[in-house]
């Protein structure tokens, strides 16, 4: 089996629109923090540089995490399912993860049968981006 990115890249399964699945998990603590879509160059980019980079369906090209707060995921593992159509990332997260400021995107839970906010922003949007979000 080669290590190569490229390789690797070549095992996985992307949908139609040339994408894969993405969770993000704190290596030390367990904590998921993400999920988001990778493509072909955002996985060899990846596993070559060691910082995370995603592919952004709403701006239609490769988003490096952190690239705009400084809230940066440093790869400590790469792993993907027995079918090879979800990505789990392991990571060493630089701040929060989401882009409300919170420490990660999970934070709705149904309570009682009822949405409930389980997690507050740990930091403004205008403190990660400059602007409201």
């Amino acid at each position: 089996m080669t290590n190569a990115p490229a390789a690797i890249a070549d095992r996985l399964t992307f949908n139609e629109q040339g994408l894969i699945p993405a969770i993000a998990q704190q290596h030390d603590s367990g904590e998921v923090l993400m999920m988001a879509w990778m493509n072909r160059e955002a996985v060899i980019e990846t596993l070559s540089t060691g910082r995370v980079c995603y592919f952004s369906r709403s701006r239609g090209k490769l988003w490096r995490k952190g690239e705009s707060s400084g809230q940066e995921q440093h790869l400590v593992d790469f792993r993907y399912d027995c079918d090879q159509d979800t990505i789990l990332v392991q990571v060493d997260q630089k701040g929060v993860a989401c882009h409300t400021g919170r420490r990660n995107c999970f934070y709705f839970a149904v309570r009682n049968g009822v949405e409930t906010i389980i997690a507050e922003p740990e930091i403004s949007t205008e403190d990660l981006y400059g602007t409201q979000k």
